[in-house]
Order: structure tokens, then C-alpha cells, then sequence
């Protein structure tokens, strides 16, 4: 301790008088210190004010350079030596140092500028306004083709420098992606291969970079996914392949790159890691089990990607993939279900599973979970089934499959993921299927069940599919029973309610459905149509100039069907409608004009 006050005496006359070697004897004192004991060794260098002589020291000419910026290097591994380092001002003179050729001064001033900005937002900006980044770069890219072990050295101490000084940080991260980094980092990544530290650094960088949309474009234009791919049949470790993996993640979010990785055979190695960790108990078995078949997820949510594993039904990869949905494995079985609905994304993948007996797959899959069952895996089965259920030619099969009985089994679900997927599959199943819409539309519990969804506020989502289901079993059933068990059920309101929805489309199949009902069974659902104030919302839309046509024409229609009911006859006629009628005979749309005139026609006639 003596030695080490004695040192650091010396240091603040020293800098003035003395000679190399007297210095170099001090410094040393210094290293041993902290080697000994870094962090009380740090708390005495900053209370001497030593920090500040460190800056003079900082010369290409001193033979102790190197010395010094190893002490500054193992100082700023205490967080709270970061900050005094920049107010002693030793990034500038530490920057410039970045500058000369030897090898020792260059590594001792990558570390210590790399442990300055750890977690630190003084050193970073310190750094970056010295201009360091750019220097570090430069380089990096005349180093990056040496493989002999001082240079691979350096790189590893650099690469951790810029990793340390874009750490978490966007605008960082956006400069070194404009320098042009990525394609260096991953010509590095190509040729060191071989040396772990080195590859270590080049990953912990890339999961730094890969965050950003900037530089998944730039990650496309290099061979990552291959170089990946390569550097990922190597791994025995949980570890590194867990490194890999959270590269291989925020990449695969873009769609070129999904491609590159397929085509480099990262879907083989996934495929491996799931066959060899499916029976396993072990957490590290677990984890990569989990993350594997979520990564093959994620690469089927791109379109050429999805198409090229799925070779006309016939791939071997969708093969295996259907081989997870009967798995005991929750996460398999998620995956499974997932990668179906991924797979189902065009009528022609979707006819084809449908014709070969997928739907039965899913179906069993459910019945393992209806009884306190995993919401994930009853979430993604119910998605599968409602892209399946798209084309009209699956419908009918579906239904004779018994899809709709195995769906209504999830009625009881308090989940709301659940219920949305359960009622868009509903919803697509029955579309152009009167049979069908007539037999659910009869269904009390579901109509009830229905309505009370129709009241989710929470969840918007569940509150729009369930109007859409109400309104779509009127439409494709054009059943009086249908419209009078939701009369019966309350569900009127809701349908006048739709009809004043944001949405064109909503509105427009509330409107659909109100006319069926006033044609087919007005007398029954006249008292909810007034209590509900249908006439004034009709009022409302044809006089909005900012009603689509089709909006127009619809309530139009349902004015005219309105016509047969007494009291709401004559709430038609309190209420200026037709002045706003004549005006849309003038209408640019034809369709929308016709109707004005037949409309005008009959109010004519009823008053």
C-alpha cells in the first residue's frame, strides 16, 4: 500500500522531471496494484488525481503508452472510474493513439476505449465525438484478412470495442451501419471462424446491429445466413448455439434473409435439434427445443420461403412438421399448429392439406385441449383451421368433417385470443353455406354467447367478429328461425349498432343483415328495430356525404323494407327523408341513383 501511495506521489511530480525509467517503475507499481486489487486500487488513483497526469502520458512518442492505457483499461472495469476517465479528458489523446502502428499500444487502447463506453453514455459520446468508431473500422477492414494470433488479437479486443460503444444504443448503432460495418464483421465472421473469441465478438456485434430494420437490408446483401448456417453445424455447446440463435432470430424477421437461411440448410439443423431434444427433460433441451421449432415458425412466415419447404405438400419439412402435431410436447404441438397456419396462407396449400387429412389432425389436437387445456395450442390450432377454411372448396369438407362441432366445444373459453380465432373460423366456415348457417344460427348458447361478446368493450377485436358472425348466419342462412332465436336473444341492438361501424365492410354487412331480417320477420323484430333507433342511424347515413356508395344504396334498401311496419313507417315519414333521397337521384354512383328513385317512388306512395 505504501508502494502504491509512493507510485502515485511520484506520478503527479514525475511528469515534469523524470526519466523513462523512474515512470516505468511507477506504472508498474500501478498494474500491481491492480492486479491485486482493482476496485480499492481504482478509488485511490481517482482521489490522487492521477487520472489527469494519464492524459499528458498518452503520447505515440512515450515508451510507456502502452502501460498507461493498460491501467486506464483495468481501471474503467469499475463502473464508477467510466465517467472521471472522460472528465480527465483521456478519450482524445486515447483516440489519437488509435492512429499508430504499434501493435501493444493499438490493443491496450482498444481496451481501455472499449471499457470506457461499456454501459456508459458519457464514454460512448466521448468516442464519438473524438471521432473513434471510425478509426476502429478502418481498422478492422485492413486487419480483417490476418490470421496470424497478434491480429487476431486486436480484432477480438476492437470488434469488443464497437460492440461496447453501439451497445443498446440506435443512433450508434445507425453510424457503424452507415460506415459500412456489417459486410467487414461478416467477411471477419467467414475467415476466423476457427477462433471462438473472435467469433464470439463477431455474434454479440451482429445481435447488437441485428435489431435494427436498416441493417437487416444490409445483412442481406452479404452471405450471413450461410456463414451462420456453417458456424451452427459446428456447435456442440448450448451456449454458443443459444449466440447463434439470437442472431438467427432478428434476421429471420426479414424476408430475403428467411430465404438465404432455407437455402443454406439452417431448416435441417432445426429439424436435428428438435428430433435430438423432443424426449428430453434437461432446461438447456427445453430451451433449444423451444427456440429451434419458433425459428422454423418464423421462417414460414415468409411467402417464398414457406413455399419452397412446402414443395407442393410433398417436402420432406412439411412432412416432419405434421409429425409435431400429434407430439406430447406443448411446445411441438404449438409449432406444429403454428407452421400449418403459416403453410395455409393460399387456397392451393390449402386445398391440398384439406384433401389429405390435415383437418382431422387438428381437430384431435383441440380434444386434448378443451378440458383446462393449453391457450397457445387451442389459439394456434383454431388459426390453422380458419386459414384452412378459407377456399370455398374446403368449406363443405370441412363441415362434414365435423370442424364446426369441435370448434363450439371452445364456446365456454373466457380467453379472448381464443374467442376471436373460434369466431373467425366460425364466420369462414359458414360463408355461402345456408345448411350450415342455418344450424348454428339456431344454436341458442351459441347466439347468446354471441350476443354477450358482442358487449366485450375490453376486446375489440372479439366484439367486431362476433357482430360479423351475427350478422353473417342472416345473411347466408336467409333463415326466419335463424333471425328469430336472435331476436330472442337480444342480438338485434347489435346489429343497428354495426351498422354505424368505422369500418365499410362491417357496416355494410349489418346493413345486409337488418334488411333480411325487415323482409323475412319484421313484425317479430320491430319493437328492438325502434328501440334501437334504426330510422334516425338510416337518417344518419344517407345524409353524410361521407357514406360509401354501397352504404348509400343498402339503406336505401332496408328504408323501403322498414315500409311494412306501422310505427316505423311513421317515424320514416317524421323525419325528412325524402328530401335526402331526391337529392341522390343525382348520385355519380348508377347503382346508388336507381335506388334513390325507387326509394323516392315509394315514400311518395306511403305518405
Amino acid at each position: 500500500a505504501d508502494n502504491l501511495s509512493d507510485a502515485l506521489k511520484k506520478l503527479k511530480i514525475t511528469t515534469t522531471d523524470s526519466t523513462a525509467d523512474s515512470l516505468e517503475g511507477c506504472l508498474d507499481c500501478l498494474l500491481q496494484a491492480l492486479a491485486q486489487n482493482n476496485m480499492e486500487t481504482s478509488e485511490k488513483i481517482q482521489k490522487s488525481g492521477v487520472l489527469q497526469v494519464f492524459a499528458s502520458l498518452l503520447t505515440p512518442q512515450s515508451s510507456c503508452t502502452a502501460k498507461v492505457a493498460n491501467i486506464i483499461a483495468e481501471v474503467a472495469r469499475n463502473e464508477f472510474m467510466r465517467n472521471p476517465c472522460v472528465d480527465a479528458g483521456l478519450i482524445p489523446p486515447l483516440v489519437q493513439l488509435l492512429n499508430c502502428k504499434d501493435q501493444e499500444v493499438l490493443l491496450q487502447t482498444g481496451r481501455a476505449l472499449g471499457n470506457i463506453c461499456y454501459d456508459s453514455h458519457e464514454g460512448r459520446n466521448a468516442v464519438d465525438r473524438a471521432g473513434g468508431a471510425h478509426i476502429v473500422v478502418d481498422h478492422i477492414r485492413s486487419l480483417c484478412s490476418k490470421t496470424d494470433p497478434a491480429s487476431e488479437k486486436l480484432l477480438t479486443v476492437f470488434c469488443g470495442m464497437l460492440m461496447n460503444y453501439s451497445n443498446e444504443n440506435d443512433t450508434l448503432q445507425s453510424q457503424l451501419i452507415n460506415m459500412g460495418v456489417i459486410p467487414t464483421l461478416v467477411k471477419l465472421l467467414g475467415i476466423h471462424c476457427q477462433n471462438a473469441a473472435l467469433t464470439e465478438m463477431c455474434l454479440v456485434a451482429f445481435g447488437n446491429l441485428a435489431e435494427l430494420e436498416s441493417s437487416k437490408e444490409q445483412f442481406a446483401y452479404t452471405n450471413i445466413a450461410e456463414e451462420l448456417v456453417k458456424l451452427f453445424k459446428k456447435q456442440i455447446e448450448h451456449d454458443k448455439k443459444e449466440m447463434i440463435f439470437e442472431v438467427l432470430a432478428p434476421l429471420a424477421e426479414n424476408d430475403v434473409i428467411k430465404l438465404q437461411l432455407v437455402e443454406a440448410g439452417l431448416v435441417e439443423c432445426l429439424l436435428e435439434i428438435v428430433q435430438k431434444t423432443v424426449d428430453s427433460d434437461k432446461e438447456d433441451d427445453i430451451a433449444e427445443l423451444k427456440t429451434a421449432s419458433d425459428l422454423m415458425v418464423l421462417l414460414l412466415l415468409g411467402d417464398e420461403s414457406m413455399q419452397k419447404l412446402f414443395e407442393g405438400g410433398k417436402g420432406s419439412v412439411f412432412q416432419r412438421v405434421l409429425s409435431w402435431i400429434p407430439s406430447n410436447s406443448h411446445q411441438l404441438q404449438l409449432a406444429g399448429a403454428l407452421a400449418i397456419a403459416n403453410f395455409a396462407r393460399n387456397d392451393g396449400n390449402c386445398i391440398h392439406m384439406v384433401d389429405n387429412g390435415i383437418v382431422q389432425k387438428l381437430m384431435d389436437l383441440l380434444d386434448r385441449h378443451v378440458e383446462d387445456g393449453n391457450v397457445t395450442v387451442q389459439h394456434a390450432a383454431l388459426s390453422a383451421l380458419r386459414n384452412l377454411a378459407i377456399p370455398v372448396v374446403n368449406k363443405a369438407k370441412m363441415l362434414s368433417a365435423g370442424v364446426a362441432e369441435a370448434v363450439l366445444k371452445f364456446l365456454r373459453s373466457e380467453m379472448p385470443p381464443v374467442q376471436f380465432k373460434l369466431l373467425g373460423t366460425l364466420r369462414m366456415l359458414i360463408d355461402a353455406q345456408a345448411e350450415a348457417a342455418e344450424q348454428l344460427g339456431k344454436n341458442v348458447k351459441l347466439v347468446e354467447r354471441l350476443v354477450e361478446w358482442c358487449e366485450a368493450k375490453d376486446h375489440a377485436g372479439v366484439m367486431g367478429e362476433s357482430n360479423r358472425l351475427l350478422s353473417a348466419l342472416i345473411r347466408h342462412s336467409k333463415s326466419k328461425d335463424v333471425i328469430r332465436t336472435i331476436v330472442q336473444s337480444g342480438g338485434i341492438k347489435h346489429l343497428v349498432t354495426m351498422a354505424t361501424s368505422e369500418h365499410v365492410i362491417m357496416q355494410n354487412e349489418a346493413l345486409v343483415a337488418l334488411a333480411l331480417i325487415a323482409a323475412l320477420e319484421l313484425v317479430t323484430a320491430e319493437k328492438d328495430l325502434e328501440n334501437a333507433q334504426l330510422v334516425q342511424i338510416l337518417h344518419r347515413l344517407l345524409s353524410d356525404d361521407r357514406s360509401a356508395p354501397e352504404i348509400k344504396y343498402n339503406s336505401m334498401v332496408l328504408v323501403c323494407a322498414l315500409m311494412g311496419s306501422e310505427p316505423l313507417q311513421k317515424e320514416v315519414q317524421s323525419m325528412a327523408f325524402l328530401e335526402v333521397v331526391s337529392k341522390l337521384r343525382s348520385h355519380e354512383n348508377k347503382t346508388v341513383a336507381q335506388q334513390a328513385s325507387l326509394t323516392e317512388q315509394r315514400l311518395a306512395v306511403e305518405s
